[in-house]
């Protein structure tokens, strides 16, 4: 197949038409054992096209949610390019499955586009595009949400910023602040909600799948787990890690002399706060530099990627008024590089967000070298190993001495933050998990957006007793609005706690032989999707698990450590 003519920037803003002979003399050639090689590659390239146009429209809208001609060019694309790529995907799926050819190191990716192929239905393009469209509104409900302080109108991640202060009273009148704002979109949210839950009852009916997470269950390629593994996670959870977790409240109490723990105890109603802060850096070049010189000290190639992401502007870490919510890496398909987006505001999160997607970053790297586009996909459990073990491994180097952040004392308080906040974070897993379980076998109970809010609550009493919410139910239940996955990437959101323990089992091999420990995740990450994420685990050196023994190896040594750094804080 000829090298399609249209640049990234042409098909940004061209139409179905000018990709569509590609597709077409696609479909027309036939596959046989001496052509598959060459077929594949003419497909993997038009697909490497399409994906970095999808993933620079959808970054340019997030990048500036008030931009109307960026957000009506990602629609377009949406509406009428994108469904017409899908079908004709499918058809290309279903010729390659026909021909029952399986080159080498397509195993895993046939087998995930045989099940694709089983859920596909044209009647699902158009409402797969309605979806698009409404994680799209809620991002702008969500970017667009201001207060004034002290005369100054701040984004309320900035006014989380300036509020993380050891002034309790400054920091409840911010955190009521940003929860008044937040309700005051509460109808908006629970009327998108009710539209999302209409829109995949109705996918997951053309798909003829019984439940809509029998649907998500094909379409995020989980073979190797069922929803009873999901279930028996979040019950270990609330054997071995909630009391952990209760102590690391219980503590945090004693620490700031105060009864009961208020959410504005906490950063973002979850993680414990030291005081003072700490301020990891000044300037943007600055947290960039760091960054570099500590991925130099993990490993020279992490080193020679950051610096190939900060020289060729794949960064975009400030947080500004009318950017999207959150954090991500997206990658450009056809350079095979990545590209990250943040909403940095000075704070000591926003190193360990940057080593997060920096991981991501890495593994868009190792896996470029694989031939078809097909094959880089892995799945999301192994993909956040990527990133969450990103965030343990460079604990040896975040200090000045080795050109890190922080000097030893902080150094230390900034590890126990950070293992804290892995801690406590597996139950806020598990209710954002069980919370979607019980949406998508409850629909008609679901659609009702206050009976989610007390499934939440009650979730929220279950996993974090700790916190007090009295006085504060209407922001304890709305708890589901504010977590994007939920509304965005329904079901996305286990990966996390099962890439945690993952990422725990690497960081433990690395404090006895740290090189083994890097080159094992290399190898992981440049295996791409060509194995089960029960062979990525292993190759990096971990197991997939979920049983209440693995868990409990996992808290100990977090525990441990934490005690062991606190001689030092």
């Amino acid at each position: 197949m000829k090298k399609p003519p249209l640049t990234i920037n042409e098909l940004m803003n061209g139409t179905w038409l000018d990709i569509e002979p590609y597709y077409q003399e696609l479909l027309r050639s036939s596959v046989t054992s001496s052509n598959i090689q060459s077929w594949l590659t003419d497909w993997s390239n038009l697909r490497k096209i399409v994906d970095e146009t999808y993933a620079r429209l959808q970054l340019a809208n997030a990048q500036d949610t008030t931009n109307v001609k960026a957000e009506e060019s990602y629609h377009r694309f949406l509406s009428d390019v994108y469904p017409h790529i899908q079908a004709s995907d499918q058809l290309l799926k279903e010729k390659l499955l026909r021909s029952k050819l399986q080159p080498s190191g397509m195993e895993i990716p046939l087998r995930n586009m045989s099940a694709e192929a089983e859920i596909f239905s044209n009647d699902n393009l158009p409402l797969l595009t309605k979806e698009r469209k409404l994680g799209s509104t809620y991002n702008k409900i969500i970017g667009t949400q201001t207060v004034n302080w002290d005369g100054e109108e701040l984004t309320l991640t900035q006014l989380s910023a300036r509020a993380n202060s050891p002034d309790r009273a400054l920091r409840e009148k911010a955190w009521r602040l940003a929860a008044k704002r937040r309700l005051q979109d509460r109808q908006a949210i629970n009327d998108l909600w009710t539209k999302l839950i209409d829109l995949r009852q109705g996918i997951a009916k053309n798909a003829g799948a019984p439940d809509y997470r029998a649907y998500q269950w094909k379409q995020l390629h989980r073979f190797d787990y069922t929803p009873e593994d999901c279930k028996q996670f979040q019950n270990a959870i609330e054997k071995v890690v909630v009391p952990a977790a209760t102590q690391i409240y219980e503590k945090h109490c004693h620490r700031m002399n105060i009864d009961r723990l208020r959410p504005w105890d906490l950063q973002n109603d979850l993680s414990t706060m030291r005081f003072p802060n700490i301020v990891p850096y000044k300037t943007t070049q600055e947290f960039i530099d760091t960054t570099s010189r500590i991925f130099h000290q993990v490993h020279p190639k992490l080193g020679r990627y950051f610096d190939k992401m900060r020289q060729d502007k794949l960064l975009d870490l400030e947080n500004r008024k009318g950017k999207g919510p959150g954090g991500f890496c997206t990658s450009f398909a056809t350079q095979g590089v990545p590209f990250i987006f943040m909403n940095a505001v000075g704070m000591e999160t926003d190193v360990r967000v940057l080593l997060h997607e920096s991981g991501h970053a890495f593994h868009v790297f190792e896996r470029a070298h694989l031939p078809f586009h097909h094959q880089w996909r892995a799945g999301m459990e192994f993909n956040e190993v990527a990133s969450t073990a990103m965030e343990l491994l460079p604990s040896l180097y975040i200090s000045e001495e080795h050109g890190g952040f922080f000097n030893n004392r902080n150094a230390a308080r900034f590890q126990i933050q950070q293992l804290e906040s892995k801690l406590v974070f597996w139950p806020y897993m598990a209710i954002v998990d069980a919370f979607q379980h019980w949406v998508y076998l409850h629909p008609d109970l679901a659609r009702i957006p206050s009976n989610c809010d007390a499934k939440w609550s009650e979730l929220s009493d279950r996993f974090m007793p700790r916190i007090n919410w009295d006085g504060l139910e209407d922001v304890k239940a709305t708890g589901w609005h504010r977590k994007l996955h939920i509304h965005r990437y329904p079901f996305y959101y286990i990966e996390y706690g099962l890439s945690l323990l993952g990422a725990i089992q690497i960081w433990n091999n690395a404090l006895v032989n740290q090189t083994n420990a890097i080159n094992k995740y290399l190898d992981a990450l440049a295996l791409g999707g060509t194995a089960s994420i029960t062979d990525l685990y292993a190759t990096a050196g971990a197991k997939l698990a979920f049983d209440k023994d693995t868990l409990s190896e996992a808290v100990t040594l977090i525990v441990k450590t934490i005690d062991e750094l606190e001689a030092i804080s």
